[in-house]
C-alpha cells in the first residue's frame, strides 16, 4: 500500500456474512467498493456450525436470495445435508435448513464476492476518518487510509475477542484469528454506547472415531427445498447427520466442574445466546432434564470431521474430554479441536436508524453481530440492507427500508433499531406479527417489487422472477374467474378432495399457463389461507396510518407536554422515524403516543 489514500464509494470492515453481503450489493449497485479484512482466506468462512437456515432463519436466506444476496446461492452450492423444519405444520413456520460442506461454502462466497467486483483487501482498520460529523474514510494498522463516502463495520466477534476454554484467556476473535482491539476503543471514543455479548462453540471430533451404529441417523430430505431462486445444480454426494444425547453421568461431570467454567466464576461478564447456550447453561439451568440431544453432523463431503451440536462448551480441556466419553457413542472419540467461548465488543444497535446507518456518524454503517445479532443469517440480512444504503448515500439515492410485513429482514431490523438488545438477537417465527404472509415458499414474489427497486438481481434471475409473477398472476385470474359448484375454483380449491386436477379442468386456460409444483404448491396455500391473508392485509393497512405519520428527525421531544421523563429520554436516544415506530420502543405507553400526537396535530396547526 502507499500513502496516498485510495478512494472507494463504500469500504466495508469485516469478511464474514454480513461483511460479503454488504460489499457484494453495493458494489453490483454501482458503487467501487473495498472489502477489508484481518485475512483475505478465511471471506465467507463459517466460524461455528457448517449450516445455513432454520427456523425463521431459512426465510431470511431466502428473502437475501430473493433481493439478489449471495448467501442462498453458496449454501445450494455447499449443500450436503437438506431438511425442511416443521414440515408436518402450517406454511407460516415451515423453515430451510441446510448443512454445508465448510470449505466448498467459503469457496462459493470468495467466488461470488469476486463475481460482484468487490476488492477484498488484507488489513486491519483501526480508526474512522471523520470530518464534521461525517465519515468520510478508513485509516489502517499499517497508517494507510482509504476515502470513501460511506463505510460498514461488520467487525462479528473479532471486536475486542476474547477466547476462553476454562480459565485460560486469549485475544481472539475466531480460534487462531487475531482480534481488533483499537476500533473497539476508538468506537468508545466517539461516544458510542458498547456494551459485551459471549457465543460459543463446541469441540471438533474425528468421524472414525465414533460409534455410529450406536447413533439415530438423520438422512437429508429426498426432494431437497433449496434456498435459491435462481436453480443450481447440489453437490452430487448427500450425508447422513446422526443424534445421540447426553445422559445423568455427563451432567454429574459438568456440575463437578462448573467452578472452572469462565461462566460461572465471573471471568465471562457478556451473555450469552438464551436460545443456544452452551452446554453447562442447559445442566444449570434446567437441573430436573436428564439429557440433551447432541446432533452429529459432518462438517464436509471429503471431511474426517464432525461437528457435534448442542454441546457449544467453555470448560477446562480435560473437563470437555471427561464429560463427552459419557455421552453414547462418544465414548472413545478423539478430539480434533476443543470447545471455547468468544466473548466481544457489540455496539447498541438503538445507535442506528432503520438503514443501519448511525444517528452518531453520518456515513457509517453497522451490520450483523455488531449490532447484538447472533447467527449467520441474522448477518446476512443486516448486511445486504447496510450495503444497498451504504451504495445509494454515496449515489445519492433514497433510503432503503424493509416493513414489519414485507420481510423478516424488516422486522429484524425494526427489532433492533426500535427496542435494542439485552443478550444476542435471534430469529424466530414468534417475533414476525405478519408471519402468515412472510413464507419462505414465496419471498421471490412477494419481494419482487422491492428487488425490481433496488435493481440487484441478475438478468436470468430477475427475467425467472417476473415470469414467475405474470404465471401466478393469470393463474389467480383464471382460478378466480371460473366458476363450479356455486363458488369460484379458488374458493373450491379449499375443500378436502378437490385438487388441481379438477381445477384444471374447471378452469379454462389454468393448464396452457406452464404452472411448475412451486406454483401449484404457493397457489394452494394463497386458497386455503385466503380468509386469513384477507384479515391479515386488513390489520396492515390499518397499522400503516400511524407507520406513516413521520416524526421530524430533529423533534424536540423534550418541549413536548405531557411526556413521561423515560419516554423522552428514549425518544431523545432513538429518533424514531415515525409514529409507528415509536410506539414499538419499550417503555413507550399509549398515553405517551397520545400525547405525542396531541403536540404534533398542534405543531401542525399552527404553521
Amino acid at each position: 500500500m502507499t500513502s496516498t489514500p485510495e478512494i472507494y464509494d463504500v469500504v466495508v470492515v469485516g469478511g464474514g456474512h454480513a461483511g460479503v453481503e454488504a460489499a457484494a450489493a453495493a458494489s453490483r449497485l454501482g458503487a467501487r467498493t473495498a472489502l477489508v479484512t484481518l485475512d483475505v482466506a478465511a471471506v465467507g468462512r463459517m466460524s461455528c456450525n457448517p449450516s445455513i437456515g432454520g427456523l425463521a432463519k431459512g426465510q431470511i436466506v431466502r428473502e437475501v436470495d430473493a433481493l439478489g444476496g449471495i448467501m442462498g446461492k453458496a449454501a445450494d452450492r455447499a449443500g450436503i445435508h437438506f431438511r425442511l423444519l416443521n414440515a408436518s405444520k402450517g406454511p407460516a413456520v415451515q423453515s430451510p435448513r441446510c448443512q454445508c460442506d465448510r470449505g466448498l461454502y467459503a469457496a462459493a462466497v470468495q467466488d461470488l464476492v469476486g463475481a460482484a467486483g468487490v476488492q477484498v483487501i488484507g488489513g486491519e482498520v483501526t480508526d474512522l476518518i471523520v470530518q464534521g460529523g461525517c465519515v468520510t474514510g478508513a485509516e489502517l494498522s499499517d497508517g494507510s487510509t482509504f476515502r470513501a463516502a460511506a463505510v460498514v463495520l461488520t467487525t462479528g466477534t473479532f471486536l475486542g475477542g476474547v477466547l476462553w476454554v476454562g480459565e485460560e484467556r486469549t485475544e481472539g476473535g475466531r480460534l487462531g484469528e487475531r482480534a481488533s482491539h483499537r476500533l473497539a476503543d476508538r468506537l468508545s471514543a466517539r461516544g458510542f454506547r458498547l456494551g459485551r455479548m459471549k457465543t460459543g462453540t463446541p469441540p471438533r471430533f474425528y468421524a472414525d472415531s465414533i460409534d455410529w451404529p450406536r447413533t439415530v441417523s438423520q438422512l437429508s430430505d429426498p426432494n431437497p427445498v433449496t434456498f435459491s431462486f435462481l436453480e443450481q445444480p447440489l453437490p452430487e454426494r448427500q450425508v447422513k447427520c446422526a443424534v445421540t444425547r447426553t445422559g445423568p453421568s455427563t451432567h454429574d461431570v459438568i456440575r463437578a466442574n462448573l467452578d472452572r467454567s469462565p461462566m460461572f466464576t465471573g471471568g465471562i461478564t457478556g451473555p450469552g445466546p438464551r436460545y443456544c447456550p452452551s452446554i453447562e447453561d442447559k445442566v444449570f439451568r434446567f437441573p430436573a432434564k436428564d439429557g440433551h440431544q447432541v446432533w452429529l453432523e459432518p462438517e464436509g463431503l471429503d471431511s474426517d470431521l464432525v461437528y457435534p451440536n448442542g454441546i457449544s462448551t467453555s470448560l477446562p480441556t480435560d473437563a470437555q474430554e471427561a464429560f463427552v466419553r459419557t455421552i453414547p457413542a462418544l465414548e472413545n472419540v478423539r478430539f480434533a479441536a476443543h470447545g471455547y467461548a468468544v466473548e466481544y465488543t457489540h455496539v447498541d444497535p438503538t445507535e442506528c436508524g432503520p438503514t443501519l446507518e448511525t444517528l452518531r456518524l453520518d456515513g457509517l454503517f453497522l451490520a450483523g453481530q455488531i449490532n447484538g445479532t447472533t447467527g449467520y443469517e441474522e448477518a446476512a440480512g443486516q448486511g445486504l440492507v447496510a450495503g444497498i444504503n451504504a451504495a445509494r448515500r454515496a449515489g445519492g439515492g433514497q433510503p432503503f427500508v424493509l416493513g414489519r410485513h414485507e420481510a423478516y429482514i424488516g422486522v429484524l431490523v425494526d427489532d433492533l433499531v426500535t427496542r435494542g438488545v439485552t443478550e444476542p438477537y435471534r430469529m424466530f417465527t414468534s417475533l414476525a406479527e405478519h408471519r402468515l404472509m412472510l413464507r419462505h415458499h414465496d419471498a421471490d414474489v412477494r419481494l419482487w417489487p422491492r428487488a425490481e427497486s433496488v435493481g440487484l438481481l441478475d438478468p436470468e434471475q430477475a427475467e425467472a422472477t417476473s415470469e414467475r409473477v405474470l404465471r401466478r398472476s393469470a393463474a389467480r385470474q383464471a382460478l378466480q374467474g371460473s366458476r363450479v359448484g356455486g363458488g369460484t375454483v379458488m374458493d373450491a380449491l379449499r375443500r378436502p378432495g378437490f385438487g388441481w386436477p379438477e381445477a384444471m379442468s374447471a378452469a379454462g386456460g389454468l393448464g396452457d399457463l406452464g404452472l411448475d409444483s412451486r406454483d401449484l404448491e404457493e397457489l394452494l396455500i394463497e386458497a386455503r389461507y385466503s380468509g386469513y391473508v384477507a384479515r391479515e392485509q386488513l390489520f396492515i393497512q390499518r397499522r400503516a396510518e400511524a407507520e406513516v405519520t413521520a416524526l421530524p428527525g430533529d423533534l424536540p421531544y423534550a418541549d413536548v407536554p405531557h411526556l413521561r421523563a423515560e419516554a423522552k429520554e428514549k425518544l431523545l436516544r432513538i429518533r424514531p422515524a415515525n409514529v409507528g415506530q415509536a410506539s414499538r420502543i419499550s417503555g413507550i405507553g399509549s398515553s405517551d403516543i397520545s400525547a405525542l400526537l396531541v403536540w404534533l396535530r398542534a405543531e401542525q396547526a399552527a404553521t
